[in-house]
C-alpha cells in the first residue's frame, strides 16, 4: 500500500468515526386527532369549591391513535362524527359541540378506516370521549371493570348517551385485572394506568417515545388550564378523594420518569403536539 492509499484509508476511517450512525427507526408513533371543541359559558361545574364560578372556558376534544408494531390502539373516541353535519354545532346542556372534521376522514389521511383498528380504549365513558367509539367493530375493547360496569348500569341505560356507546356491550373485551397497570402490547411502550376518581373506572395512558420520550395523556384528570396547578375537583366526579390520590400518583410518576403531561382538554397542551397527519413519535 502506498503511502497515499495509506493516507487516504485513515481520512477515511477517521471520517467513518465521526459520523453517527443512522438513529433506530420509530417503534411508536402518536397522532393526535382535533375530535371536537367544547365551548362552556360557565365553568362553575369544573370545581366543587367555586374555583371557576362564572367564567367561559373553551375545550379541545383530541383521539389520539397509537401506531405499534404489534398493532393501531385508538384511544379516546371524541365527540361523535354526526356533529360535523351541523355547521352552526349543538348544544348539550352546560355545552355547546361542534366537530370540524370527522374522526373517519382523519384516519383516512393515514390510508387508515375504523376497521383496520385493532384496539380501542378510552379514558373514561364521558360522551366527549367515546362519540365515535361504536366505529370500531373490528377493535378488541380494554377496559377497566369498574368502569364496564359504570356504563351499563341501569341508570346508564336510561341515559340519553347510552345509545353512543351501546354497541360496545357485545364488541370482544379485554378487562384490566387487578389495581395495576396494564401494558397493552407487552413490551412496555403503551401502559394503561388506573386513575379513578372522575369515574369509578377513569384511566390515563403512557406511551414511551423513541424520541420524545414518555408522555402521559390524562383524560379527565385536569379540564382546564387551571386545574393541574390548583388541583380542582369537578362537581360530577364520583369520588374526590379517589380523584385527589389519582392526581398524587400521576404527579409523582410524571416527575420520576420525566414525561410529558398532556391535559386533554387544554388547547395549549394539544397544539403543542404535532400537526396531524404528523406524528410525535
Amino acid at each position: 500500500m502506498t503511502k497515499t492509499h495509506a493516507g487516504l484509508l485513515m481520512a477515511l476511517l477517521a471520517l467513518s468515526a465521526c459520523t453517527p450512525p443512522n438513529p433506530p427507526a420509530p417503534a411508536v408513533e402518536l397522532y393526535a386527532m382535533d375530535c371536537g371543541r367544547i365551548s362552556v359559558a360557565d365553568a362553575t361545574i369544573f370545581s366543587d369549591e367555586g374555583a371557576f364560578d362564572g367564567q367561559p372556558a373553551e375545550l379541545v376534544d383530541p383521539c389520539y391513535l397509537i401506531r405499534h408494531p404489534d398493532g393501531d390502539l385508538i384511544w379516546d373516541a371524541g365527540l361523535p362524527d354526526t356533529l360535523a353535519d351541523s355547521p352552526n354545532g349543538a348544544d348539550e346542556g352546560p355545552f355547546h359541540l361542534s366537530v370540524a372534521t370527522r374522526l373517519a376522514d382523519q384516519l383516512a389521511q393515514l390510508n387508515l378506516t375504523p376497521a383496520d383498528i385493532e384496539w380501542l380504549s378510552i379514558s373514561h365513558s364521558h360522551f366527549d370521549h367515546l362519540g365515535n367509539a361504536a366505529l370500531f367493530t373490528q377493535a378488541t375493547w380494554i377496559v377497566d371493570p369498574d368502569e364496564r360496569a359504570h356504563m351499563f348500569s341501569d341508570k346508564a341505560r336510561a341515559s340519553a348517551q347510552f345509545s353512543l356507546y351501546s354497541a360496545l356491550e357485545n364488541f370482544p373485551t379485554r378487562p384490566i385485572e387487578g389495581e395495576g397497570d396494564y401494558d397493552v402490547f407487552g413490551d412496555g411502550a403503551v401502559t394503561i394506568i388506573q386513575a379513578p376518581g372522575h369515574t369509578p373506572g377513569h384511566t390515563i395512558l403512557r406511551v414511551n417515545l423513541v424520541y420524545a420520550g414518555p408522555v402521559l395523556l390524562t383524560g379527565d384528570m385536569w379540564h382546564l388550564p387551571e386545574s393541574r396547578a390548583r388541583r380542582t375537583v369537578p362537581r360530577f366526579n364520583t369520588d374526590r378523594a379517589q380523584t385527589l390520590a389519582a392526581m398524587d400518583r400521576i404527579e409523582t410518576l410524571a416527575a420520576a420518569i420525566g414525561a410529558r403531561v398532556v391535559r386533554q382538554h387544554v388547547a395549549a397542551d394539544f397544539e403543542a403536539l404535532p400537526v396531524f397527519p404528523q406524528a410525535l413519535n
